[in-house]
């Protein structure tokens, strides 16, 4: 599994109708693309800082949404984003909330 972590700043003001747009239209977006499994997304209330991780089957999968999908998540954002996000992409290493698979003994 990977995680694409994204750090962006919102413009002042922006954090409510960034929950509205990211629940309304990017959660849709994300739905629709291969490999994707979960989304997290956290920010300190009245802050302008957000922290966006979305998870992914595999490394493919993940740059792949980079290509097709990303830019037009952007475009969504684009009235609420004070700068360009910043973009990390990293193998999950544990998750406790992915289990993986347990192997049954014989």
């Amino acid at each position: 599994m990977f995680a694409r972590n994204v750090s962006l700043r919102l413009k002042p003001n922006t954090l409510s109708e960034f929950t509205r747009t990211f629940d309304k239209d990017v959660i849709p977006m994300l739905r629709k693309q291969n490999g994707f499994q979960d989304e997290i997304t956290f920010a300190i209330p009245g802050g302008l800082d957000v922290t966006a991780i979305s998870l992914w089957d595999t490394k493919e999968h993940a740059e792949a949404y980079s290509t097709a999908g990303y830019p037009q998540v952007l475009k969504t954002l684009d009235r609420v984003l004070d700068g360009t996000p910043k973009v990390q992409v990293a193998e999950v290493i544990y998750s406790t909330i992915h289990k993986p698979a347990t192997t049954v003994a014989a």
